[in-house]
């Protein structure tokens, strides 16, 4: 493994177009296209979950170690959670940039030489073990949230 990260160039355009694609005037703040397609039901989770998956593709192909996939998933757990509110959900998106802070944790781990040195279908069984367990749990919550919607519609009715 090189010491240098082998991120594709189409994943490093994704993060950009997606958290830091317009700058704001007068500020150092820059912001994508995520919290602005987050705004469109569907459409907007749909297209954050390819970006997600193609970041996790990344640091899979490159055998990040299983704790920073966790890492990553926590990161996009976060953003999930934030957006679950309308609008003010899609304004912590724009702050959080899930997919730049997760494809610079793929990029430094991979300077600093770290990755898994096991046979690949070991690797990919642990790695697919914990993108499954992640997404348990996101189904969980979106299972939660839900149920308190009903819950709360149920009290108004």
């Amino acid at each position: 493994m090189s010491a240098s990260p082998r991120r594709s160039p189409v994943t490093s355009g994704l993060a950009r177009v997606m958290d830091e694609l317009v700058p704001i005037p007068g500020t150092r703040f820059r912001v994508g296209l995520d919290p602005v397609i987050g705004l469109v039901p569907v459409v907007g989770d749909a297209l954050g979950t390819v970006v997600a998956a193609a970041v996790f593709v990344e640091a899979v192909r490159n055998r990040v170690p299983v704790h920073i996939l966790f890492r990553m998933g926590w990161n996009y757990l976060v953003d999930a959670a934030l957006g679950v509110v309308p609008f003010v959900g899609d304004v912590a998106d724009a702050a959080h940039k899930a997919t730049s802070k997760n494809l610079r944790l793929v990029d430094r781990t991979i300077a600093e030489g770290r990755y898994v040195d096991t046979g690949v279908r070991g690797y990919v069984l642990r790695a697919v073990g914990a993108v499954g367990l992640m997404l348990l749990v996101l189904l969980a919550m979106a299972g939660l949230a839900l149920w308190g919607l009903a819950a709360l519609i149920s009290w108004f009715v």
